[in-house]
């Protein structure tokens, strides 16, 4: 896809999972009946719609990573490493120091992709639709969210008046996806000043919003699951996978 450039940031411990990251980097822990690693799926994705140039965050455990995936040729694309930076932390920091080391660039679209997410999402539709808008950000989005605790509302004495067992989020969710131009880089160099650290979501996008209001959502009802956390990797369904993710493999 011209000018996009895949950036997945798949450096972190990953301590919602341990003990697994004791041993496993996040992004490489096996998913499906394959039981082939979270990232790969991610990398055939990206490649599926055409994203062949791809940079990995990567840092922790970090030869895992390097050492399956190599320089992508297996996998008919282009990857390129950028180790984090101990000066420039979070997910923003990690973005800036790619762009200090020049492996992105503000003439880039930037499709980012959170390492722990799993999705089929058409990312052919959501750069189009992020272009369309003259974004200079577009957040993934997904409805129908199911909040994993109960909910109550309560009256001034404290009595319980409403109750509901994980009850559906009424709000879109993020699903850890943006699509970033890369002019919007020079905005994450200046808001990171004489931090250590920024975030994308907590900090960025918020900025950006307020600073010129060209941030979309995009809602997708495609399937989507945040592996993150040890709970949910051992909750999630092989065959859920298969189903959603099996035409990266065909």
């Amino acid at each position: 896809m011209e000018r996009v450039k895949g950036v997945v940031l798949c450096g972190g411990e990953g301590k919602r999972l341990r003990p697994i990251t004791y041993y496993f980097q996040k992004t490489m822990i096996p998913i499906g009946k394959s039981q082939k690693p979270l990232l790969e799926y991610v990398v055939r994705l990206l490649k599926f719609y055409g994203i062949k140039d791809i940079t990995l965050l990567v840092g922790y455990k970090a030869e895992q990573i390097v050492n399956y995936f190599e320089d992508g040729s297996r996998l008919n694309v282009n990857i390129k490493y950028v180790y984090d930076a101990q000066k420039m932390k979070g997910t923003a920091g990690c973005l800036l120091n790619a762009y200090k080391k020049k492996k992105i660039g503000v003439d880039d679209t930037l499709l980012i992709y959170y390492g722990d997410i799993l999705t089929n999402m058409d990312l052919g539709n959501f750069i189009k639709y992020h272009r369309e808008k003259k974004a200079k950000a577009t957040v993934a989005l997904a409805k129908g969210f199911t909040l994993r605790v109960g909910v109550a509302d309560l009256n001034p004495d404290g009595r319980i008046i409403i109750f509901k067992e994980k009850p559906e989020f009424e709000k879109p969710v993020s699903i850890a996806i943006v699509a970033l131009e890369g002019e919007a880089l020079r905005d994450i160099e200046h808001l990171m000043g004489n931090r250590q650290e920024l975030d994308l979501m907590g900090n960025v996008i918020p900025h950006l919003i307020e600073k010129e209001g060209k941030v979309y959502g995009y809602v997708t009802d495609a399937f989507w699951y945040d592996v993150g956390s040890t709970e949910s990797y051992e909750k999630l369904d092989a065959t859920a996978v298969e189903k959603a993710l099996g035409f990266l493999y065909q």
